[in-house]
């Protein structure tokens, strides 16, 4: 059995979904495993790594022709389609709501779709969970790529010529991103509060020696799987006047928040970013789904009234290499769950929670 990988759009993504010491875990099982020349030399991995592991080359239109299960990031072109036979296994992070149309033209060959960010959120799904692995090396890059811009000292500093105070920093949804986020923060000295719907987060956030910010009358706003719900009106009105009085006196923002499926959450006004301290930075990690902050621009550094805000569109770009570490592994922890190596096929078992609730309708 055949599993195969192409380069991704390396202007778009640099991450792989298929590492040299993966590969020779699908070697072990019995896999064959065929990638694109050049694979991975834009992150520092040569051809010869791979094939060193027991890796095949070849060429892009070869690769889909060939391989039973295609290993992807992002869902390839369209036009790619008619090189990848029927009934083939294509698994990836492909966003089915937004690439919904694309999907479709693949679905319509009898090509099976595993989308990961499908996955259940639960116990037997965490080594295969790609939500979780990259928002953890996204909530620490946030914090180094925003105190790499802010102007000042992060710790408090004690010296005879006076004393310079911690940067208070305020990480906006404490989920995987903004819990690495808290801890990252407050092992560089700074002062550390967050904020999050679900109360469930208030006990891990003060766990990290992070300060919870907590609405008055607020309920546990979390959903079955774990994942944040829409607010009431009521809510947001009483969380915007907390977080008002708060960025007043912040000077760094790290925004997590996402509802999956959906638009970011707009939860930073332009009032509030307008009476915040001239030098205040705000990283917006939500900002490639809208940005949890009003000005956030996707890729691009905004000036208003003195605050920085930083829309970044793939922060895992730039970790591809340990980003691509641990996504390869969640690929295979995947690929094993579908795989009969009695029989040595793939056995789509619908009743298998993990299989049914990440397979694209």
């Amino acid at each position: 059995m055949i599993i195969g990988s192409i380069s991704e759009n390396k202007k778009i993504e640099k991450r792989i979904s298929i590492t040299p010491d993966i590969v020779k875990k699908y070697v072990s099982c019995g896999f064959q495993v065929l990638l694109e020349v050049g694979y991975g030399t834009h992150i520092g991995i040569s051809d010869d790594e791979f094939l060193k592991e027991g890796c095949k080359l070849d060429k892009k239109e070869n690769i889909l022709k060939k391989s039973d299960i295609i290993l992807q990031l992002n869902l390839p072109e369209a036009k790619d389609v008619e090189f990848i036979q029927e009934n083939k296994i294509l698994i990836g992070n492909f966003n089915s709501i937004k690439n919904s149309e694309n999907i479709e033209i693949f679905k319509s060959k009898k090509i099976s779709i595993f989308s990961l960010d499908l996955l259940p959120r639960i116990t037997r799904a965490q080594s295969m969970d790609i939500l979780s692995s990259q928002a953890n090396l996204a909530g620490y890059k946030a914090v180094i790529d925003s105190f790499a811009e802010f102007k000042k000292a992060i710790p408090m500093m004690m010296t005879a010529a006076g004393t310079i105070s911690a940067a208070k920093v305020l990480v906006v949804g404490a989920g995987v991103a903004g819990l690495q986020a808290i801890a990252t923060a407050k092992r560089m000295g700074a002062i550390v509060f967050a904020t999050d719907v679900r109360m469930a987060s208030k006990e891990q956030v003060e766990s990290l020696g992070g300060k919870f910010l907590v609405v008055e009358g607020s309920e546990n706003l979390e959903t079955e799987g774990g994942y944040a719900k829409e607010t009431s009106e009521d809510f947001q009105k009483k969380q915007e006047e907390l977080l008002a009085e708060t960025l007043k006196k912040i000077d760094i923002v790290i925004c997590t928040a996402l509802i999956p499926g959906k638009k970011a959450p707009l939860i930073i006004k332009e009032k509030m970013i307008d009476d915040m301290k001239s030098g205040s930075i705000i990283y917006d990690l939500a900002a490639s789904q809208g940005g949890n902050a009003a000005y956030t621009q996707p890729g691009e550094i905004v000036q208003k009234n003195g605050v920085t805000i930083l829309g970044e569109k793939n922060v895992l770009n730039k970790l591809p290499l340990s980003a691509s570490n641990l996504y390869a592994k969640n690929l295979f922890n995947f690929v094993l769950n579908l795989y009969d190596k009695k029989n040595n096929k793939i056995n789509i078992n619908l009743e298998d929670e993990i299989i049914s609730k990440s397979l694209v309708k």
